[in-house]
């Protein structure tokens, strides 16, 4: 690079500390607001509106605006169903018109800094990226320039029909929208972000539950590399086989079948136009609920998303970039291990010898579906990324608010989202020093790992290279944070082989 292209990005990369700073992005200016060192814009477009002839569709590029559009509150969040009070969808209304970002940024920085990419989870079927848990001021403040996306949900953002099928140019990807929404984002960060004073080259891309489950697969996705530097995956790491576009599956029919399905219930046939499709109101598509565990979502397409996670990564066919995996202690104790195929799957003495490996029968019970879906593919995947020669840490988190009730208690299925932005302030329970101490710490190994690609903080344990010995993690207490060997190794191994046998039956 010349000195005079690095002294323009360096002039562009300063936000200035005014109430109201302005940024010149390639599809125009936006104003944000700055509060206590950290200038916030929300609700800017990168796409154009999927709405009319342009739903499922490809995300399209974005029509340029002349004046400067105020960027001070968020966009609307996507089309989704009621979430039972959880936190992490944000303000409505709801809209299709709904493919924003928002973007954290310390102001007055004299260099590029990191970029962290947050994709929220919610199922691919709830959530946005403009709740309140995910404000990046906090993040921010450590040194990191913070995105976050709203993306498409449910049979808005995971869709196919014979009648879209005829529709489409023959080298259009379909499908899988959300995530071509993610990728659509992450190049207007790669356009974008330098005028936000962030580094297009060095970008973290981080999510959790479906967004953990996104980031595996945009490590995967040919479109996204080069776009990211990094990545953090929060409890989303499926094992088993991914539904197709076109042809069966394990997981169901093909994508377009069920779509043809879903269809007819809402009168439109198999036959019928992609017109009388694109008239179903929005709302409309949400019931019958599309369903996430079924393979109703997203898809192995061998283009956007060319190949399972488990078979991809088992390939090395990931990019090879540091990584940080891992789940909280207990994500669904609330689900019974009877309730799962894989414990019906089990024969009398591997159930025994699980059970032994538990507490007792109700910790199996209450435990089991934790470790068969989120704690043992972790420690998977850690193990193909660290074997394919690319440096992984591996964490358990362990904390909960201390003023959490019973019987709720526990670090349960995304719990760990307030630590990681540091937005305790959020939790419907007051917080303790102790609580912030902890939240502290969280966010500083998220931060310090995206800014240094090691996730290490000074006056804490280190946190070592998993694959590299001892398999250890780094667990997050309440009390602090300790590197431990892996938690429930005896009977992660127990799961590991129940799986290679359901595999090799092609019973999953």
């Amino acid at each position: 690079m010349s000195i005079l292209a690095v002294v323009t990005a360096l002039a562009l990369s300063i936000i200035p500390a005014d109430d109201r700073p302005t940024v010149p992005t390639q599809q125009g200016a936006v104003q944000g607001v700055q509060d206590g060192g950290v200038a916030a814009f929300k609700g800017i477009p990168y796409a154009a509106p999927p709405v009319g002839p342009l739903r499922w569709r490809p995300p399209q590029p974005v029509q340029p605006w002349t004046e400067t559009r105020a960027a001070d509150h968020v966009g609307a969040i996507c089309i989704q169903p009621p979430a039972n009070g959880d936190n992490a969808v944000g303000p409505g209304p709801m809209s299709e018109d709904c493919l924003t970002l928002n973007v954290w940024a310390p102001s007055g920085a004299r260099e590029p800094l990191p970029v962290m990419f947050w994709v929220h989870g919610g199922g691919y079927v709830n959530g946005s990226g403009t709740a309140d848990l995910y404000d990046g001021s906090s993040l921010a403040r450590r040194g990191v320039v913070v995105v976050t996306i709203n993306y498409r949900l449910g049979r808005l953002g995971f869709f196919d029909h014979p009648a879209l099928a005829a529709d489409r140019p023959a080298d259009e990807p379909a499908g899988n929208y959300g995530v071509m929404d993610m990728i659509a984002a992450m190049k207007w960060v790669h356009a974008n972000i330098d005028r936000f004073g962030g580094d297009a080259g060095d970008v973290t891309i981080f999510g959790e539950s479906a967004g953990g489950v996104a980031i595996s697969q945009l490590m995967l996705a040919p479109d996204a590399r080069g776009l990211f530097t990094k990545a953090i995956i929060q409890s989303g790491v499926p094992q088993g086989p991914t539904s197709r576009l076109d042809v069966a599956t394990p997981s169901g029919p093909p994508l377009a079948e069920r779509g043809a399905a879903f269809a007819a219930l809402k009168g439109v046939p198999a036959d019928g136009s992609a017109e009388a499709l694109r008239a179903i109101p929005g709302e409309a598509l949400l019931e019958p609920a599309p369903n996430f565990g079924g393979g109703d979502l997203v898809i192995a397409d061998g283009r956007v998303v060319p190949t399972s996670i488990e078979d991809g990564f088992a390939r090395g066919l990931q990019a090879p970039v540091p990584l940080i995996v891992g789940t909280n202690s207990n994500e669904f104790p609330w689900a019974r291990a009877d309730t799962n195929p894989m414990a019906q799957a089990l024969a009398p003495a591997e159930r025994a010898a699980l059970v032994a490996a538990y507490d007792d029968e109700d910790d199996f019970q209450g435990r089991f579906i934790s470790d068969v879906m989120f704690n043992g593919p972790a420690r998977w995947l850690a193990r193909a990324h660290a074997a394919a020669g690319n440096p992984t840490w591996l964490y358990s988190f362990d904390a909960w608010p201390d003023a959490m009730p019973q019987p709720h208690r526990g670090a349960w299925h995304a719990q760990e989202r307030q630590y990681v932005f540091d937005t305790l302030k959020t939790s419907p329970w007051p917080t303790t020093a102790r609580d912030e101490a902890v939240a502290q710490v969280t966010s500083d190994y998220w931060a310090t790992f995206a800014r240094t690609g090691v996730p290490a903080v000074d006056q804490q344990p280190t946190w070592p290279a998993f694959g590299a010995g001892e398999e250890q993690a780094l667990v997050f207490h309440n009390d602090g944070v300790a590197v431990e060997p892996v938690p429930g190794v005896a009977r992660l191994d127990l799961i590991d082989a129940l799986l290679d046998r359901l595999k090799t039956a092609g019973l999953r």
